[in-house]
């Protein structure tokens, strides 16, 4: 991976540490992120949380959508 790559991968990970931290609720982040497709394990890492939360918070955000289609 180039230099400028991975400076602009650095840079979104402190952009979330940063919504996470000014009110934007994690639950959301990690959503947006597991939308994208990043593993649980990962988004992990670089929110500094268990990817066990972040299991938890993708599972209730798919039951949310679930409930949605439903009605």
């Amino acid at each position: 991976m180039e230099k400028d790559e991975l400076q602009a991968l650095r840079e979104i990970a402190m952009l979330l540490a940063i919504l996470v931290r000014r009110n934007t609720l994690q639950s959301t982040v990690i959503q947006e992120m597991g939308n994208v497709g990043m593993p649980p394990k990962r988004i992990a890492g670089l929110l500094g949380t268990t990817p066990n939360t972040v299991n938890v918070a993708l599972h209730h955000a798919r039951k949310g959508k679930k409930k949605k289609h439903e009605k």
